[in-house]
């Protein structure tokens, strides 16, 4: 698999940075440098392309191009495997019929509105109960579908779910990877210590060696983690934590919204930049910091409109 994308003056020198003790003595003509990385080969140029080739190319790109988001909204990303037919998706029965621990989050995408992450325990005799209920990823299943779902879910799953307000999100000052392996390690070491699976699989968001690293300043680490891509629709327990989160999600962005007095908008379009001006002006400026990821592009283009 290979990865391309232009990145900022900004992002080369975090790049630079990040991968000081990775570089390759021999770089191409024009690159700045070139490093391996696990699996992966990194190759940044003198114009600001940056290429990732290697199995794991998506997940090692995946950091760099929320990063370059935060600067450049649109990045234009080139991958390989765009050009190639679709795989079908493996599921393992292996770990799909075993008992489960899985971990999913909501809201890292949303400039308004907290992170949202859950663990979920499946035990091997729910799996049927779950499928016959229609338990699929969050994606998958409307908003209205989710709140009539999830109150039958979590009379026989149990879970631990932790709220990450946008004030304490700011507070943090990490990128969002930090942020979502911070909360994850959070959720599955309170609920590995309440129930025994057979497998604790997290829904992959980044290559396991940048998961750890993340937690390397974090006092209580778990790590029997199964890593999985698409793992929602490979584990009904990370189905049911993508569900639950999605859920207490919902039931915040409506309680933020009655307390604002409008239907807050999702995502993070021009559309939430023209809402968030008009917030501003109702409330100041300093409201954004309860409401609002001020690391987002959009607080500055807020910030334009609204003066």
């Amino acid at each position: 698999m290979t990865i391309s994308f232009k990145v900022s003056d900004k992002t080369k020198n975090q790049l630079n940075e990040f991968y000081a003790d990775y570089k390759r003595e021999i770089t191409p003509p024009y690159a700045v440098f070139q490093a391996k990385d696990g699996d992966t080969v990194v190759t940044l140029y003198e114009s600001g392309k940056v290429v990732f080739q290697g199995k794991d190319a998506d997940l090692a790109s995946q950091i760099w191009v929320e990063t370059e988001k935060m600067v450049n909204n649109k990045v234009e990303i080139n991958n390989s495997d765009n050009k190639k037919k679709k795989e079908p998706i493996y599921v393992d029965p292996k770990i799909y019929n075993a008992s489960t621990i899985g971990s999913d989050e909501v809201g890292t995408g949303d400039y308004f509105g907290p992170i949202v992450v859950t663990a979920a325990f499946v035990e091997k005799e729910n799996i049927a109960y779950l499928k016959e209920l229609g338990v699929t990823d969050s994606k998958k299943l409307d908003d209205q579908k989710t709140l009539k779902i999830v109150p039958e879910i979590i009379k026989k799953i149990p879970y631990t779910t932790y709220i990450l307000s946008n004030k304490q999100y700011n507070e943090m000052n990490m990128n969002m990877n930090k942020v979502k392996a911070v909360l994850h390690n959070k959720v599955l070491s309170d609920l590995t210590s309440k129930y025994k699976a057979d497998y604790v699989v997290v829904d992959q968001f980044v290559a396991p060696n940048y998961y750890f690293a993340y937690l390397k300043e974090v006092p209580n680490v778990y790590k029997n983690i199964t890593f999985m891509t698409k793992a929602e629709l490979k584990c009904l327990s990370v189905a049911c934590a993508s569900l639950i989160s999605r859920y207490v999600f919902l039931k915040e962005y409506d309680k933020l919204s009655k307390e604002l007095n409008v239907t807050l908008l999702k995502g993070a379009s021009n559309l939430v930049d023209e809402q968030g001006a008009l917030l501003v002006k109702k409330y100041g400026m300093d409201k954004l910091n309860e409401i609002a990821k001020l690391n987002f592009k959009n607080t500055d283009k807020i910030k334009g409109l609204a003066n």
